[in-house]
């Protein structure tokens, strides 16, 4: 990426971040080693609502951690989780002024600082970015879920994850339900042949709206999607991506990380149709399948008054699995039931299975699943934003990129509304 060419509006309140543009030099802190009893410095991109939790959840994962470093597009948003994140790791909290960063280039500028692991929670269209400059730096990874917003972006966090097991870096991914301990012994079931060969999948993301934020005038184009970036493809991948990979990617995990070989879908944007929501769908339906002819029938959607849905189903030849009740059945009555202690929170098991692997000097790895998941997600978009069918292969190798022509707080359009039949893939 390159550095913003103008700043965005809102800093204007740059007195709390008066010393943040010093060289990196003169911020940078001593490198110790990741092993034993040294402390590991750990930096936050992204300090949104969900970055600021992770960053606790980080702080909170290993006895002899300090957050050392923030960066963030906006200033308002690093001053609230530096307020938060302050009192909540209290001494564990280590972040003067001349280690926060802002702007485009701040990821840069934080993991060079002298960190040792990031935890990345900017929008999901720098992911792909942010994670390959982490690793070619040796830093250990904490991604937030989705890992990328196009092909492109899915070939690049292919390549730093295969990079990342030759230095032997951790990458921990943000999608969280695998690291429950409800829904791992689930799966176990599932894997061990409990509910017999499957035959078909169900998931549902159906949901109500999400939050946006009102466009203030001093803002420029690129401030306003950064501000609301679920609502611009660029940005979030559209919800099917956002938000439904949860699902898709307990989908993916029941059939042992193994990708469909195509997909066909529908969807479109039939109430939240306001130009505040960008434009995205608010609806998506895609049937997967594999090479042996099970099919995955996913659903989302996000809108107001409706009936809502969050549910995974196996359907074997043995019985069927709802997922997130934990229960395995046969015509309707329980053959298998989850009855175990709930175990550590999942949002705060993944930082504490990240950090004891780094620890032992076994780092874990989700690069490659994480970006299975990822693209089958993307894929799912490419078939209800075209109306075709799209296959595993031209989804992988699409050419499609969304990456906006410059990086700067200026003008930048939105794209029109995909429409299907109409939209050309890429």
């Amino acid at each position: 990426m390159t550095g913003i060419s103008a700043t965005p509006a809102s800093t204007t309140r740059r007195e709390f971040l008066k010393t943040s543009a010093v060289g990196v030099a003169a911020a940078a802190i001593p490198h110790v080693h990741a092993a034993g009893s040294d402390v590991l410095r750990i930096g936050l991109v992204g300090c949104g609502g969900r970055g600021t939790g992770a960053g606790a959840q980080a702080g909170n994962a290993d006895p002899n951690v300090k957050l050392v470093a923030l960066a963030d597009m906006f200033p308002d948003h690093l001053e609230r989780a530096h307020k938060i994140l302050q009192k909540e790791l209290k001494d564990k909290f280590d972040v003067p002024k001349e280690r926060c960063f802002t702007g485009f280039d701040a990821y840069k500028q934080l993991i060079d600082c002298g960190v040792d692991v990031v935890v990345l929670a900017s929008p999901p269209h720098f992911r792909p970015a942010h994670i390959k400059y982490a690793v070619e730096k040796g830093k250990h990874i904490f991604a937030e879920k989705p890992c990328a917003v196009d092909a492109p972006g899915v070939r690049a966090v292919l390549a730093a994850a295969e990079e990342a097991k030759k230095k032997n870096l951790a990458i921990v991914s943000g999608l969280c339900w695998r690291y429950d301990t409800g829904k791992r012994e689930t799966m176990k079931q599932v894997h061990d042949g409990t509910v017999g060969d499957i035959v078909a999948l169900q998931c549902s993301y159906n949901t109500g709206p999400l939050w946006s934020r009102e466009r203030q005038p001093n803002w420029s184009d690129m401030e306003w999607q950064l501000r609301n970036w679920l609502y611009f493809t660029w940005l979030s991948g559209d919800f099917n991506v956002e938000q439904h990979i949860h699902s898709l990617d307990k989908m993916m995990w029941a059939m042992k990380d193994e990708p469909p070989v195509k997909a066909v879908g529908l969807g479109g944007r039939q109430v939240r149709t306001d130009p505040r929501f960008g434009h995205i769908f608010d609806h998506h339906s895609v049937v997967y399948e594999w090479g042996n002819g099970v099919k995955l029938f996913a659903n989302c959607r996000q809108m107001a008054n409706c009936v809502n849905d969050v549910t995974d189903h196996v359907m074997g030849t043995k019985a069927n699995c709802d997922v997130m009740k934990h229960t395995i059945h046969v015509n309707g009555k329980p053959v298998w039931k989850f009855q175990g202690p709930p175990g550590v929170n999942m949002y705060q098991n993944e930082h504490n299975e990240l950090f004891a692997s780094i620890r032992q000097g076994k780092p874990i790895n989700d690069g490659e699943w994480m970006a299975k998941s990822t693209l089958l997600a993307i894929m799912g978009r490419m078939a209800t934003y075209t109306g075709q069918q799209i296959t595993w292969q031209q989804a992988l190798s699409s050419k499609e990129n969304l990456t906006p022509a410059k990086y700067e707080f200026g003008p930048l359009s939105v794209p029109d509304v995909a429409r299907p039949g109409i939209t050309k893939f890429v």
